[in-house]
């Protein structure tokens, strides 16, 4: 390949198709690919290494909440999911089953299903784990003294999809499920507002996401739920996304694998659930909040790379200066390890293509060295956020490399916040609603006391649904915009993924 002429496909303008805007970021970042199964990715080392910074900083959040990770089959027995009908109905047409255990060899050489291996029972492959979870804590739960048992795994699932998109619905996707169950009513709802709050500190002090916390409505509730709570952001073609959720479950599940303890009072009771979780849709929604046409933006506190490293040299004795300076400083950083740092050594590509591609990356700071750098004591930093250029001495990187991060941090959660607040709006009438949402979508905040099947009606209208009812908004009473009764609920309904 000659020297710096490396191909980079131009990614397509936000403004000229969002959908092939995100599906080229994804790709050209490396992220993730295609595989040769339908609705299923793979996640690239650039993409994986995002879930994992996620997961190292969320399971030290669960831990510091007193929760344990362990493990739970993936195959579950049908027989499971006919013991709680609401439940079931929710994924009924999602699950994937597993009716055979062998495969065969036909004369012809062909593999086939060996007819003769059919299950005594089909397995549903895992598509959430209250039924398998909940029949072995019918094992475990005997008196109040066995509760509460905090318990979180993380795994990958199976949800059969028509229509998918890397990160934001794929047939299987990595996630972690938190299961609880608690003595008393009081305490499985404390739990499920906890790990709400968990979730948006985690989403908004490390992705820089600027998030609403609500709960959901009856038609968009968990199935078998009493409460489903939610944190949701808008994504800047100012569509809806769902970051994660909570839910209370009351004791649907205790009661469907008849599970009770024996109170201190001497009763037989039944314990009370509560289940949650994030998944890889997290990474899609670092693209759509805050990438540009450029490539990705990573904020830095959830990048696994902080800063690259990048030499500018044109003669082999330049070279071997620059990159033992780099050198020293990269040894410099290792030891204080205060942000984590690379030097880009590649061979055969210039300067400018290496910023390209780092840029793509979504990289948040730049670090460039040249010979007039090494002679002058300067160095230049380049914010992905913004572009702007910084030089700054070279003896005052240590300090002013950190600074310039937490300002990338705060700036993209400054910038994301405010298109938020631009982009939502209060209606007072459903007509106001259905004229105002083709014009210009967004979140769109209501009264509301209508039916499920109002919301069906609303959605199949409006293609909006009703996001959450904001836990922040102050309980006035005003007239539902679609029935006209008063009520005190306000919902947010926005066009969503």
């Amino acid at each position: 390949m000659a020297k710096g002429k490396a191909d980079l496909k131009k990614i397509t303008k936000q403004d000229e198709d969002y959908s092939r805007w995100y599906l080229d970021i994804v790709e050209r970042a490396k992220l993730a690919e295609e595989s040769g199964v339908r609705g299923c990715m793979i996640i690239r080392p650039e993409g994986f290494a995002i879930w994992e910074k996620m997961q190292q900083i969320l399971d030290q959040m669960f831990k510091d909440t007193g929760h344990a990770n362990a493990y739970f089959p993936l195959f579950i027995p049908v027989s499971y999911f006919s013991k709680e009908a609401k439940h079931v109905s929710g994924f009924a047409k999602e699950c994937a089953v597993v009716t055979h255990h062998r495969l065969t060899t036909k004369k012809s050489g062909e593999i086939t299903v060996d007819p003769d291996a059919e299950l005594g029972e089909p397995l549903v492959v895992r598509p959430t784990s209250e039924t398998i979870i909940w029949s072995a804590y019918r094992k475990w739960i005997q008196s109040y003294r066995d509760l509460p048992i905090l318990l979180n795994q993380w795994v990958n699932v199976c949800r059969w999809e028509l229509r998918t998109r890397p990160f934001l619905r794929t047939t299987e996707f990595l996630w972690q499920e938190g299961h609880t169950a608690h003595a008393t009513a009081d305490e499985a709802e404390a739990e499920s507002r906890q790990m709400l709050e968990v979730y948006k500190t985690f989403v908004e002090e490390y992705l820089a996401i600027p998030v609403l916390a609500g709960r959901k409505t009856e038609n968009e509730k968990f199935p078998g739920a009493e409460h489903t709570y939610t944190i949701e952001t808008m994504t800047q073609d100012k569509r809806a996304i769902q970051v994660a959720t909570s839910h209370n479950l009351g004791t649907t599940f205790s009661k469907a694998f008849d599970v009770t303890y024996l109170s201190a009072e001497g009763t037989q009771e039944y314990p009370f659930a509560t289940s949650w979780g994030i998944t890889t849709r997290l990474i899609g929604t670092l693209v759509m909040v805050h990438s540009d046409n450029q490539g990705f933006v990573c904020p830095p506190r959830i990048a696994p790379l902080q800063v690259i490293g990048v030499p500018i040299y044109r003669k082999d004795a330049e070279k071997e200066e620059v990159l033992a300076r780099f050198q020293e400083l990269q040894e410099n950083f290792k030891i204080l390890n205060i942000f984590s740092f690379k030097v880009d050594t590649r061979e055969n590509l210039n300067p400018g293509f290496k910023f390209n591609d780092w840029e793509l990356k979504g990289i948040p700071l730049r670090l460039e060295i040249g010979p007039r750098d090494l002679k002058q004591g300067k160095a230049v930093l380049v914010r992905r956020d913004t572009g702007e250029k910084v030089i700054v001495e070279q003896s005052d990187l240590v300090s002013k490399i950190p600074t310039l991060l937490h300002e990338i941090q705060s700036s993209l959660f400054q910038k994301a916040q405010e298109f938020q607040a631009q982009n939502t709006y209060s209606v007072s009438s459903y007509e106001e609603f259905k004229v105002s949402i083709e014009k210009n979508l967004g979140f769109y905040l209501a009264y509301f006391d209508g039916s499920p099947e109002d919301e069906e009606v609303i959605q199949e209208e409006t293609k909006a649904t009703g996001r959450c009812i904001p836990l922040t908004e102050e309980s006035e009473t005003g007239k539902c915009f679609y029935t006209g009764r008063e009520t005190r609920n306000k919902v947010i309904f926005a066009r969503a993924y």
